[in-house]
């Protein structure tokens, strides 16, 4: 057979595979508002960059009429490709193929380019849109699914790992996004659930739809599993490309550093933004973009325990993860979710070498019945851990209110803060003043003619002796106390003096946090 065939031959195995499962499949999966896994790739990758590998891989199985079905590339595309020239491994899951079912190949297929991720440290993105493990292929699909996670853990901290949630996510299969960095849903189109709503309804005998269950809002906005929302795939894309803008390609590295740019002033001025009123609250995301670059904030997790915000932006060119309490938000409180929360960031960020800005204004965590039957405890310990753990620069700015457990667990000096500055505004004392002077001057109250009147006093004595940053800097536990203007600067030039930051910590096998 000549070059000239053989090529030939090439190109009509290719044009193959490259149907899918076939045009009737292809035309239903974008009849239900879906791209296919191809157009996914191509999409979301720089243009002409991806290299497809193991095309022509066939499934393993044998039983219940299997070893009669061709399933192209059984039912998942692998290869490499770049992100605005950043190199990616990357994974799609072919719902038109066995419904993106995953047999032994199709997990061998994930675990190759799983392992080429490592080997090569760039990240990782999965595309899941599969209806769970083959069930013609019995144990091999389970023994796929457990090396998969095997390698999710292993490349834990050492590459980022990205989950994007295009359809059906169930059972076991979610346990694979769940073990990754960043997890995107799309609205009406992502699904993910451990138990389906037929298993559920059969079981214990409730109603519930797909949406309901597991949809994408339902992991957005309740249970935290997902990081980012989006309307379309178009856009979760394009939240991908930025979000890859933001982080280094792996643990050894730094994140790119971007051209320097001054803040947006004429949009966010800090004296416009932050009330004179103690009591008053405002938007802390307002804040951070009038401290960084081009006021370019990228939030994560935006719509889960929104009373505390994490994101990253940058500051003089250099990507920074900010965590900062939300005043508009429970009053910026810590609870079981966004102690969860903001924990899972700052290991993110210390893993990656992601220099850490905390912004502090809490009256503490969250008390009640619920939230201490819900573990508290535990889960606010995360914080503490997390914090203290973390060796990349810390930065603290105290904003207002610092109270109690919270002003030690928002990164204080106690924690290991490389630099604390307080605002003359900061308020840092065990308690607030309200609550501090009815304890300490309960019986001069009671007795007073005037309980009210003597109970304002002693609150305004307390604030002004005590709720200041003034005492905490007497001490040492504050660093500077400054202007809100000169922040930006403090910042810049702290984070130059950190950049060779060196920490040793004792020798152990691992720590045991709070999980």
């Amino acid at each position: 057979m000549s070059l000239r065939a053989k090529t030939n031959e090439l190109k009509r195995r290719m044009n193959e595979a490259f149907q899918g499962g076939g045009e009737q499949a292809l035309e239903k999966q974008k009849a239900s508002g879906k791209m296919t896994a191809r157009e996914r790739i191509l999409a979301l990758l720089d243009p002409n960059s991806f290299h497809e590998y193991d095309l022509f891989v066939k499934h393993a199985g044998q039983d219940f009429d299997m070893d009669k079905k061709y399933l192209p590339g059984d039912g998942v595309i692998t290869g490499t490709g770049s992100i605005n020239a950043w190199p990616v491994c990357i994974f799609a899951q072919d719902f038109t193929v066995a419904g993106g079912s995953l047999g032994f190949m199709h997990a061998k297929k994930i675990t190759k380019i799983m392992d080429h991720a490592m080997k090569m440290k760039v990240p990782l993105i999965g595309i899941n849109d599969s209806g769970g493990a083959r069930i013609q292929e019995g144990v091999n699909s389970l023994a796929g699914y457990g090396e998969i996670f095997y390698r999710n853990t292993q490349a834990s901290g050492v590459i980022p790992q990205i989950s994007v949630i295009l359809g059906p996510c169930a059972g076991g299969a979610v346990y694979s996004p769940a073990l990754t960095d960043f997890v995107f849903v799309v609205d009406k189109i992502s699904k993910m659930f451990i138990t389906g709503p037929e298993v559920i309804k059969t079981v214990l005998g409730e109603e519930i739809s797909m949406e309901d269950l597991g949809g994408a809002r339902v992991h957005a906005e309740i249970t935290g599993n997902a990081h980012f929302f989006a309307e379309s795939e178009e856009e979760c894309f394009n939240q991908i490309k930025r979000l890859v803008s933001f982080i280094p390609w792996n643990n050894d590295k730094k994140a790119e550093l971007f051209p320097k740019k001054a803040p947006k002033s004429r949009h966010y001025k800090i004296e416009s933004i932050f009330p004179t009123n103690p009591m008053t609250p405002y938007d802390v995301r307002d804040v951070i973009k009038a401290l960084v670059d081009d006021s370019d904030f990228f939030e994560i997790h935006e719509n889960w325990a929104a009373n505390i915000v994490v994101g990253f932006a940058r500051l003089d060119g250099q990507t920074i993860g900010f965590v900062a309490n939300q005043p508009m938000v429970l009053a910026g409180v810590l609870d079981v979710d966004s102690s969860d929360k903001a924990a899972r960031f700052i290991r993110y960020c210390d893993a990656f070498n992601i220099p850490l800005v905390t912004l502090v204004d809490l009256p503490g965590y969250l008390p009640g019945i619920d939230q201490e039957h819900a573990g508290v405890i535990r889960h606010g310990a995360k914080v503490l851990y997390a914090y203290s753990e973390a060796t990349v620069p810390k930065l603290t700015v105290i904003l207002r209110k610092a109270y109690g457990g919270g002003y030690i667990a928002m990164c204080s000096h106690h924690l290991r803060a490389d630099f604390v500055l307080a605002w003359p505004t900061a308020e840092i004392a065990v308690m607030g003043p309200e609550g501090a002077a009815n304890i300490i001057f309960r019986t001069e109250i009671k007795s007073s003619d005037n309980p009210d009147e003597t109970r304002k006093k002693l609150i305004e004595e307390y604030r002004q002796k005590f709720a200041n940053p003034y005492v905490a800097a007497a001490y040492g536990y504050v660093d500077a106390v400054i202007e809100p203007s000169e922040t930006r600067n403090f910042l810049i030039h702290s984070l130059t003096l950190a950049q060779n930051k060196n920490e040793i910590a004792p020798k152990k096998k691992h720590g045991v946090p709070p999980f």
